[in-house]
């Protein structure tokens, strides 16, 4: 019990108790050290996974500072200026593998780190696609970013409950934000999708003619090129093709690139290419590589599909039961039939029993054909409905330069322009858009950006000084 000292020395005993001797509770601040361990912990993740994506470019940049270290500037001088010297002598001698083996990944690490993710936040918030709930910020996370001789492809994983359409809808805000001239948006697999940001476009300039080896090519046949550099091999038997472009936007290289592609099996016996030309402005330049399987006018273009049709029937009945999948012999070749502009031989067709006559064999064969070995590769200009009913049996199409937005769909189906097929900003220009498309494939929804070679007057009279007679009747 305390007790008080007399006079003027009554106070508590616990007064003279030294500040500093008094147990005061410590406050530790939990939310400060969960922050700074969770600041180091992605950092240290960020570390981990920057050097497991981009390992080469890591080593550019630790191996010079480890060895300035470790033995001092001038070693360190020494091995970076050897190494590239010996790196500028590999480029010199062999700058294609140089770009595979270093070029493009220093490109990626150093994109990655300046234009990606330097202005990653800014740009999923701007441009919407990152969300906060409860007061946090939560953003699709940049997974990988890869370099290609014509562009970057950017890897990201989206946010739950997003999904590709929602990107999509944002691929313009993308190209602006990353400084692209546009941006594809591509699903990779569920959760995560593919940004594909071109930077030079190899498809600017026209492709000559491609030439002829000499090889006997029946199912896929060499067009051009795609956007990436690598050819184009259009694939004709076993399905239906329709080429869809405004006028001078090149379809004539389509048809043209086929034919030439298709030459040496037409010589093997392979393939019969059987020419419809109701405009007499494309095909009928070269008709004497297509003989007697050649009409111009309506009523012989209505003879020529019927005679088809019968081929395909009397096929049929032979191969019931025996074959389900046709192989060109010499006995059945492929035959595909080309129609330059088929709205002249349906909308715009007067003569309404030819009409007729010529939209019930174009049905018939779209529909029955491919299986027995009989194609259709059609042109046209004008996409909607009522001038092509029969649009949807194409299973394979291709969009050339069109005048609307809406076209794109109409052509390659709903949504392929969401996914990039900018067909209606295809240059004019017949020098960089002449012969450029985007190609939609029965088995990938996907449009493929692909340009045509252009096929000369002077090459065509070469195929048909070389080949003419090919396609005569045997």
């Amino acid at each position: 019990m305390l007790r008080k000292l007399p006079g003027d020395y009554t106070r508590d005993i616990v007064s003279t108790v030294p500040n500093s001797l008094v147990f005061r509770p410590v406050v530790v601040n939990t939310p400060a050290i969960f922050t700074i361990f969770s600041m180091l912990f992605r950092t240290v993740v960020g570390l981990v996974r920057m050097v497991w994506r981009h390992p080469i470019a890591c080593l550019v940049v630790a191996v010079p500072v480890a060895l300035c270290l470790l033995y001092g500037w001038r070693v360190a001088l020494v091995v970076v200026v050897a190494a590239v010297s010996s790196l500028a002598g590999w480029r010199l001698t062999d700058p294609v593998s140089f770009t595979a083996g270093v070029g493009l990944r220093l490109r990626a690490w150093w994109r990655w780190m300046w234009n990606y993710r330097r202005h990653w936040q800014p740009v999923m918030v701007v441009s919407g696609l990152a969300k906060h709930v409860g007061g946090r910020e939560y953003l699709p996370r940049l997974l990988k970013v890869t370099c290609t001789a014509t562009g970057d492809v950017v890897t990201v994983k989206m946010l739950s409950g997003q999904a590709a359409a929602d990107w999509q809808d944002k691929a313009d805000n993308l190209a602006h934000g990353f400084a692209g001239p546009e941006c594809r948006v591509k699903l990779s697999k569920p959760g995560r999708i593919t940004l594909v940001f071109p930077r030079c476009d190899l498809l600017a300039t026209p492709i000559p003619a491609l030439p002829i080896t000499g090889d006997v090519q029946v199912s896929a046949v060499p067009i051009g090129l795609r956007e990436d550099g690598a050819p184009y091999l259009l694939k004709l038997h076993g399905t239906h093709v329709l080429v869809a472009g405004a006028t001078g936007a090149g379809k004539g290289s389509w048809l043209w690139s086929a034919i030439r592609g298709l030459l040496p099996a037409m010589r093997a016996g392979l393939v019969q290419v059987w020419a419809l030309d109701p405009k007499l402005m494309e095909l009928s330049y070269g008709r004497a590589l297509f003989g007697d399987r050649y009409a111009a006018d309506p009523a012989d273009c209505a003879d020529l599909l019927e005679a088809a049709v019968k081929v395909m029937q009397e096929r049929a009945g032979r191969f019931a039961g025996v074959q389900r999948n046709h192989v060109p012999t010499v006995e059945d070749p492929f035959v595909l039939v080309i129609v330059d502009e088929v709205a002249f031989l349906t909308a715009y067709q007067t003569d309404r029993k030819l009409k007729e006559r010529i939209s019930a064999a174009l049905a018939t064969l779209t529909t029955q054909g491919r299986a027995v070995g009989v194609g259709v590769l059609a042109a046209l200009q004008d996409p909607r409905k009522e001038i092509l009913s029969i649009r949807n049996l194409f299973p394979d199409k291709i969009a050339l330069r069109l005048d609307e937005p809406t076209q794109v769909d109409l052509v390659l189906g709903d949504g392929a322009r969401d996914r990039g097929a900018l067909a209606d900003q295809i240059s004019s220009t017949p020098s960089r858009g002449a012969g450029v498309g985007y190609v939609r494939l029965e088995a990938s929804p996907e449009p493929v950006r692909v340009r045509a070679a252009f096929v000369s007057d002077s090459d065509i009279r070469a195929m048909v000084q070389q080949f003419a007679g090919v396609g005569e009747a045997r």
